[in-house]
């Protein structure tokens, strides 16, 4: 299982730690590469004091054992405001190997273990909810939301947008003012990509 911790550069102290805890979906956890995402939580470490861990994962196994660690093994994990999922998939599921998992087996495999967590999805998949799916999602795992896009990657990263998103998770603790900011500031992309928060 490929682990990396970002650690702030010496001598840069935020009040309060932040973190974001990274997913990504490989096709091969055991052929190591540096990916887009690896390279965006660097900046996000060293432009905006934004601590991470980073782990792969391609099996739902490998999926469920890196957020259990979290969970139960990581002392810090209260730290983590936003689980950051970069998967493929489709509205409402997760690939994975070529399965398909829907986002209701994924909330039973984290029942009431996601609690005050955010879990965003970057547009390397589209998430598209109906009120039930996403009710159930909260319900079931205990999240405080889960945010995403609703258009497809189409040759656009939402790489930016979503380093925007968790900086201004770490001067506003409210999700509500986070959303509202992040449109005032990055309208054209928000609009674009269609981003979307399930609350």
């Amino acid at each position: 299982m490929l682990e990396k911790r970002r650690q702030l550069p010496q001598g840069q102290f935020t009040e309060e730690e932040h973190f974001i805890y990274c997913l990504e979906g490989v096709l091969d956890i055991e052929t190591p590469q540096m990916t887009e995402t690896q390279a965006n939580l660097e900046q996000l470490a060293m432009g905006y004091g934004i601590a991470s861990i980073y782990k792969t994962c391609d099996t739902i196994e490998g999926l469920e054992d890196s957020l259990n660690t979290l969970v139960l093994d990581d002392h810090n994990f209260k730290d983590y405001e936003i689980i950051y999922l970069v998967m493929t998939g489709e509205a409402n599921s997760i690939c994975l190997n070529d399965y398909y998992y829907s986002l209701q087996e994924i909330a039973e495999i984290f029942e009431g273990r996601l609690k005050v967590k955010i879990l965003h999805f970057s547009n390397t998949k589209v998430l598209d909810l109906d009120e039930e799916e996403a009710q159930y999602f909260l319900d079931i795992t205990n999240a405080k939301a889960v945010s995403g896009y609703g258009n497809a990657y189409n040759g656009i990263s939402s790489a930016n947008l979503d380093k925007a998103f968790f900086n201004l998770f770490k001067e506003d603790d409210n999700m509500f003012d986070v959303v509202e900011e992040l449109h005032q500031r990055h309208y054209n992309v928000c609009k674009l990509l269609d981003f979307r928060l399930y609350y």
